[in-house]
């Protein structure tokens, strides 16, 4: 039975809805992702842009609270950021293995971008250090202390 992995944010809108999306595709063999947010606020058209710039096709997934996924007994939950980790829900707590691995959120980095490219290059910074996290997501499990994401500055890419 393949391990049931929540990828938990604060609006399930962006970070989580990419981290379920390569979960899918690059990992759907042996993983069963899942996403939702503390809250919902509907799916970033952005970060369904810069997904399927990389072939990943999100725009069929939903933004959804985590009431909704209530019902699932996960065997990890990831917050994938710092207010998701810091209030994820107690009852989730108990049942599934908790790792936080924070990635920067774009819409907010995006705010101080002068044309769409520039915050796009937000968007596809994150999403390329979440691929990263997820290719190594088999040995993440496996060793859950060196859960950290690989960072990089918050500026946008180097061009």
């Amino acid at each position: 039975m393949k391990p049931k992995i929540l990828f938990l944010c604060t609006g399930n809108s962006c970070r989580s809805q990419m981290a379920e999306g390569w979960a899918r595709h690059l990992m759907g063999q042996v993983v069963e992702p899942y996403s939702a947010g503390i809250e919902s606020h509907g799916l970033n058209p952005l970060a369904v842009k810069v997904m399927a710039e990389a072939g990943v096709d999100i725009s069929g997934q939903r933004s959804k609270r985590v009431d909704a996924v209530a019902t699932i007994d996960f065997d990890y939950v990831i917050t994938v950021c710092g207010q998701a980790n810091e209030t994820c829900p107690l009852w989730l707590r108990g049942k599934a293995k908790v790792l936080h691995v924070g990635f920067d959120d774009p819409p907010t980095l995006a705010r101080q971008a002068a044309t769409e490219e520039e915050a796009l290059a937000y968007y596809r910074r994150v999403r390329d250090e979440i691929r990263r996290f997820i290719e190594r997501l088999p040995q993440v499990l496996a060793n859950p202390a060196g859960t950290g994401a690989p960072r990089s500055p918050a500026g946008p890419p180097a061009s």
